[in-house]
C-alpha cells in the first residue's frame, strides 16, 4: 500500500475545521431539470455566511440532478461545496469514476452516505444497487487519497486529495448501535461529521459527552426551519427518527406568523448547539434565502469574521 500523501492545500472548509473554528454548513437541493439558476440563487444568499454548501444525491431517493454535477456548478460560481455521494445508485465502478471525477473538477469536500431506500422516493419500481455502504465508501475514499483503488491496484495518473465526512445522527434508539457505527466511521477515515435533524439536544449533549469527545471530530448539529405546525406534523409521519416535540408543535400553532416563529426556533437551537458542538448544518428546504437571517438571529457572525474555539 502507498504512503497517504499530506494534502498539497486546503479548502477553506477545510482549513476552518483543522483550525477549531465554529463551522456553519447548509444544505441545498439540486434542480429537477437542466435550469440551475434557482439553486445558483439560492447558494448565492449563504455566501460569507456558511464555510460550505451542501449538495443532496437524491435524497429521500427523489430524482435531481446529478450532484457532482451541481458542486462543480456551485465551484464556477465561487461557493465551497460539500458533494453528498449516496451509494444507492452506484455500484464500486460508478463511485470510483465519480470520486475521480470530483477531484479532477476540483471538488474536494465529500460526505458519504448510504443513501435512502428507493422505495421511499418517487421512481419506487427503480433497481437499488447498494454495492457499498457508507462505512465502506469511506474506506474506498482513503484508499484512492493513498493513490490506490479497491482492488488495491495503483491509480496511475494520481492520488486523490479528498475530504471525507459522514453522517451521524445522535438520537438513534439503539445508544450500542449509534457508537459502533460512529467509531466504525472514524476508523475508516471520516474527518467530520454532519447531524441529522435535532431536536433532543439533552441526547446530543450526552453524546458529545459520551461518544464523540474522544476523537477529535467536529461534528456539525443539523438544524432545520420549520415553517409551520403542519410542516412539523408532516417531518414526525415522514422522516424516520425525527420526533419533534409538541411544544415546538404548539409555539408555531400559536404564532402570528409561523415562518417566523420557526425562524426563532431555529436560532434558539442554533445558539443552543454553540455550547455543545464544533458547528451547525442549517437545513431550510426551499427557504435558503432565511439561512443568513437566522444566523443574525442567534448571533453568529460571517465566517470571515469568526475566531477558533
Amino acid at each position: 500500500m502507498l504512503d497517504t500523501q499530506k494534502p498539497t492545500y486546503l479548502t477553506a472548509f477545510q482549513t476552518a475545521a483543522k483550525e477549531g473554528k465554529f463551522l456553519i454548513t447548509a444544505e441545498v437541493a439540486p434542480p429537477k431539470g437542466g435550469n440551475p439558476e434557482h439553486m445558483i440563487s439560492m447558494a448565492a444568499t449563504l455566501k460569507g455566511r456558511v464555510h460550505a454548501v451542501n449538495i443532496t444525491d437524491g435524497s429521500r431517493a427523489v430524482l435531481r440532478m446529478s450532484s457532482l454535477i451541481a458542486s462543480a456548478i456551485l465551484l464556477q460560481n465561487g461557493i465551497e461545496p460539500i458533494c453528498q455521494i449516496a451509494c444507492r445508485d452506484r455500484n464500486r465502478i460508478g463511485l470510483q469514476a465519480d470520486l475521480m471525477g470530483a477531484h479532477a473538477l476540483g471538488v474536494y469536500n465529500i460526505l458519504a452516505l448510504t443513501g435512502d431506500p428507493v422505495k421511499a422516493g418517487d421512481h419506487p419500481d427503480a433497481k437499488a444497487v447498494f454495492d457499498l455502504e457508507a462505512v465502506r465508501l469511506l474506506q474506498l475514499i482513503r484508499k484512492m487519497n493513498q493513490g490506490i483503488d479497491c482492488n488495491e491496484k495503483p491509480l496511475t495518473d494520481g492520488a486523490l486529495e479528498l475530504f471525507a465526512g459522514a453522517a451521524v445522527d445522535p438520537q438513534c434508539a439503539s445508544w450500542s448501535g449509534l457508537q459502533s457505527r460512529f467509531e466504525r466511521k472514524i476508523e475508516a477515515g471520516a474527518q467530520f461529521f454532519q447531524s441529522q435533524l435535532i431536536t433532543d439536544f439533552e441526547r446530543l449533549e450526552k453524546f458529545m459527552d459520551k461518544i464523540a469527545a474522544g476523537y477529535k471530530k467536529p461534528i456539525l448539529a443539523g438544524i432545520f426551519l420549520l415553517k409551520s405546525a403542519k410542516n412539523a406534523q408532516f417531518i414526525n409521519r415522514c422522516v424516520p427518527g425525527v420526533n419533534i416535540p409538541e411544544h415546538i408543535i404548539d409555539r408555531l400553532a400559536q404564532a402570528k406568523d409561523p415562518l417566523e416563529e420557526g425562524m426563532q426556533i431555529a436560532a434558539e437551537q442554533v445558539q443552543i448547539a454553540r455550547q455543545l458542538c464544533q458547528g451547525v448544518h442549517m437545513m431550510a428546504v426551499k427557504r435558503e434565502d432565511l439561512i443568513a437571517p437566522i444566523l443574525d438571529l442567534a448571533g453568529v457572525a460571517p465566517v470571515n469574521q469568526m475566531v477558533s474555539i
